[in-house]
């Protein structure tokens, strides 16, 4: 048993928990315990696109090129936050500016390229073999270093009663409700983010995410094959060169290939893992049985 899920969070629960859960649904279907992995994991309050892997299909993750992912926001200004989310205790609060709309209207392309970006307190990021968040919640705060990001895209979508929804595109490892809290600076309000809806995150997209319930209705008809989430090229081997390939072997590369990297399957169309071409031959990178 091996793929990808292309799970829907619910706001409230932790991708740990969610991520529990499923596992649990796969050992059921299956009988056997299995490794799950997340692709990204999102804070609690937020929903959407939440990508699993499963089984060996974790050891994949580190192939996966397209770690892109697409958030839709909501700006609360007003107020500013510990956590930079609503969940925070309030730090400052101030007015809202009456040309709000229009001061975001021409802050917004000032955030669009390559950014610096320093992580919030309150983030999985270790410090000194400790969370952040485990700092923050002492009421501790250490310094971070800036990250390079990329934004690719970022819009205004709307804005009523100081609150402004916005949709953003942008490299992994970007922290939404810093960029929240960023875009209130530039127009000199204090802001936190309200709602989060990550609608992408790779190749996995919103509209064929599926929720806890239906994936407990069916796990099986819920896995995504790796050949449709990483665009590697597929090569079948005979049973010889199958076994060979399983012991760690070189084997003869059936055709010639100019990708980096192939799936290898067996004549039985089981995946067998990932080769290497190298000349005529083929390396094992990763095998999966």
């Amino acid at each position: 048993m091996l793929g990808f899920v292309n799970l829907f969070k619910p706001a409230g629960p932790t991708s740990t928990q969610v991520g529990a859960r499923v596992r649990r649904m796969f050992a059921e279907s299956g009988g056997t315990k299995l490794p799950v992995g997340h692709l990204g994991t999102l804070d609690p309050l937020a929903a959407g696109v939440l990508p699993l892997a499963i089984g060996k299909a974790t050891r994949l993750i580190p192939l996966m090129e397209d770690r892109r992912k697409s958030y839709a926001f909501t700006l609360v200004l007003g107020r500013k936050t510990a956590t930079g989310d609503a969940s925070g205790e309030t730090l400052e609060e101030a007015p809202v500016p009456a040309d709000a709309a229009q001061l975001l209207e021409r802050a917004v392309p000032h955030f669009i390229g390559t950014l610096e970006q320093t992580p919030p307190m309150y983030s999985a990021l270790h410090s000194g073999g400790e969370r952040l968040y485990e700092i923050a919640r002492r009421g501790e705060t250490v310094a971070r270093a800036a990250r390079k990001i990329v934004v690719y895209g970022l819009t205004l979508l709307g804005y009523e009663n100081g609150t402004a929804r916005i949709a953003v595109a942008c490299s992994e490892g970007t922290y939404v409700r810093t960029l929240a809290e960023d875009l209130g600076t530039a127009i000199g309000c204090p802001a936190h983010m309200g709602a989060l809806l990550r609608d992408a995150s790779g190749p996995f997209v919103l509209y064929e995410s599926l929720t806890l319930d239906e994936i407990e209705a069916d796990p099986q008809a819920a896995l995504i094959a790796p050949e449709r989430v990483i665009p590697f090229p597929t090569i079948v081997l005979d049973g010889r060169g199958a076994a060979d390939f399983r012991a760690g072997r070189l084997v003869p590369l059936p055709s010639g290939s100019a990708a980096k990297h192939v799936f290898v399957r067996d004549s039985t169309r089981t995946l067998v893992g990932v080769g290497e071409p190298v000349g005529a031959l083929l390396a094992p990178r990763k095998v999966f049985v």
